[in-house]
């Protein structure tokens, strides 16, 4: 069974996914002077394996989507530092410690000073909740026919944002989900949504998602080891204490939740307004265990500036281009933040304002599969045993014998799960107890215990 890989989004929103993928590529593969070339100018194709390997210096990343909805607005600050290491680790391996969080070389920036000035005389003042996060200290939605501007001082500078306005307002419709089989044969579910103009310029859209799905632990069992008074290096023999107690804490069902990490962006039609039909959110093969027992998506539409909308579209296409350098044009992937002062330093991301709507719908797997066998679970769940003990570790002497990871090792690890009494041997060095790794038995390796508010059964 292939290694099943996790999303662990914490604060990022969809934006930030996305536009730290690109931050990433460009790191990676370009020096200072060839990323300035890049975002200002010119750039004819150059082989890569002739581009030096010294360190990118430090830009500024502005990440927000300020909308009209009545809400706590948030902005995103970051620096890169490096383009050695900025993939961030998300895959999880059963039996071996799992470390949660992000492990890469992306610098969330700290300690900015961040303001919004509406034209309207109006003021909205955001503070650092999270490395990186900034909430607005008040829930505030914008105003059709107002610009704003984005004000930011950081690291003894002062960054502005162009004029922000909201350009249209539409409203997210019929989101649906269908039985379908999508062009490359593969069954599953197709996510569509409607959008209904409404007033001024709509026909720029964007769309961002945020699923949650149920978890259900297959292996659980209401008992659990609990290891206390352990001494791997306690002379002649380790010594610890062993009991199987009741668990008093919900792992068998759990709930996670994970955004959008693409760029959706229906063709812009001529006109200003126009209605939108079918268009597809997210299609989710039939043998995905998301929708194994219960899935939820929220729908989100964005009605965009033209500027915002040319921004994400050359920013998806340089996602998915073969060619990095022959597919951008001068100054695509710049920001429209800048420095006050009229210095030309470079600043990644985008501020946007836009209209937003959601809708969200729930389904079970059998609503679209009656009477199949759902997917199955994407770890190897069946019993192992092990040595209940193992040898000293301070002891002298070879340290014999092929048996696996002793079971007292397996629990300070916190790897496994209880299920049982290994009364027919099983395992190749077989232990009292039977367990499993604890994907299996405890749900909170993959997801939340806490039922989300909205979620409706």
């Amino acid at each position: 069974m292939e290694d099943k890989e996790i999303l662990y989004m914490d604060h990022q929103d969809q934006t930030q996914a996305i536009i730290g993928r690109i931050v990433r590529q460009l790191f990676r593969l370009f020096t200072p002077s060839l990323l300035l070339m890049l975002l200002l100018g010119c750039v004819e194709e150059l082989p890569l394996e002739e581009l030096p390997d010294n360190d990118g210096a430090g830009l500024l990343v502005v990440e927000a989507v300020l909308t009209d909805q009545l809400k706590t607005q948030e902005v995103l600050l970051s620096r890169s530092s490096s383009r050695v290491d900025l993939e961030t680790d998300t895959t999880f391996v059963p039996l071996l410690p799992t470390l949660r969080g992000e492990r890469d070389s992306v610098d969330w920036e700290q300690g900015a000073l961040i303001v919004l000035r509406g034209g309207d005389g109006s003021q909205y003042d955001f503070t650092e909740a999270l490395p990186g996060q900034y909430l607005s200290n008040s829930q505030f939605a914008l105003s059709q026919g107002v610009d704003y501007e984005l004000e930011i001082a950081t690291g003894g500078q002062n960054y502005r944002s162009d004029p922000l306005r909201i350009e249209g307002v539409a409203t997210v419709a019929n989101v649906r989900a269908e039985r379908i089989t999508n062009d490359f044969g593969v069954e599953g579910i197709q996510i569509y949504a409607d959008a209904i103009p409404g007033s001024g310029a709509t026909s720029r859209l964007r769309y961002t998602y945020e699923e949650t799905y149920k978890i259900i632990a297959p292996r659980w069992n209401e008992l659990e080891f609990e290891l206390t008074n352990y001494d791997p290096c306690a002379l002649p023999v380790i010594t610890y204490d062993l009991e199987l107690i009741r668990r008093e804490v919900e792992r068998q069902v759990c709930y996670n939740t994970r955004p959008s990490d693409r760029i959706i962006q229906p063709q812009a039609t001529s006109g200003t307004t126009g209605s939108l039909t079918r268009q597809p959110i997210r299609f989710i093969p039939r043998d995905d265990f998301i929708i194994t027992h219960r899935y939820s998506i929220l729908v989100r539409q964005l009605v965009q500036s033209a500027d915002a909308y040319g921004y994400y579209e050359t920013l998806n296409n340089f996602s998915e281009s073969q060619n990095l350098f022959s597919q951008i044009q001068p100054g695509a992937l710049t920001a429209n933040v800048s420095r006050t002062d009229g210095s030309d330093e470079i600043v990644l991301g985008y501020v946007e304002a836009a209209n937003a709507s959601e809708q969200r719908i729930f389904f079970d797997y059998a609503d679209f599969f009656p009477g199949e066998a759902p997917p199955p679970f994407p770890f190897f769940c069946e019993d192992r045993s092990a040595p209940d003990a193992h040898r000293s570790r301070c002891a002298s002497g070879m340290f014999g014998g092929g048996c696996p990871l002793s079971l007292v090792e397996n629990i300070d690890l916190d790897l496994i799960t209880f299920t049982g009494i290994n009364g027919e041997g099983i395992g190749t060095c077989p232990g009292t107890y039977t367990f499993v790794p604890k994907v299996c038995g405890d749900c909170r390796t993959l997801g939340d215990n806490v039922v989300p508010d909205f979620w409706e059964e």
